[in-house]
């Protein structure tokens, strides 16, 4: 499998950003009909997750219960101010697999893929991958 990488730079400390047509025009460069999509997360501090994106307030809700769940501010040890970051980061996960059938993502109708940037903003990117068969 060859792995491409996308630069996906963000905005603000915390965002969900719907990257569903970044993934689907990598898929699209490779002409594969049937398989599966894999798009990995190479930072510690962000994160990657299916989600519903026809309503914007979904990701505005899932990043609220996040910050509710982890403050920014806690007993933390670790000594960047970013724990947070990291923890919300482990909780989302770093990689999502989406079957691809008939040349498409095979998500479901309200479903998007979405990058989870929990300490920015930065320049970001993830490695998107697909295989054949």
């Amino acid at each position: 499998m060859k792995w491409t990488q996308v630069e996906v730079p963000t905005g603000s400390r915390t965002q969900l950003l719907d990257i569903t047509k970044i993934v689907a025009g990598e898929l699209a460069k490779t002409g594969v009909i049937n398989g599966t999509c894999h798009v990995y997360m190479p930072h510690t501090t962000a994160g990657l997750t299916i989600n519903e994106n026809a309503d914007p307030d979904v990701a505005r809700d899932i990043l609220s219960w996040l910050a509710r769940l982890v403050p920014v501010t806690g007993d933390f040890k670790h000594a960047e101010g970013n724990s947070d970051a990291h923890i919300k980061a482990s909780l989302v996960g770093f990689s999502v697999t989406i079957p691809v059938i008939d040349g498409r993502l095979a998500l479901g109708t309200w479903q998007g893929v979405y990058f989870c940037e929990f300490d920015g903003p930065r320049h970001r990117h993830v490695l998107v991958g697909i295989t054949s068969g």
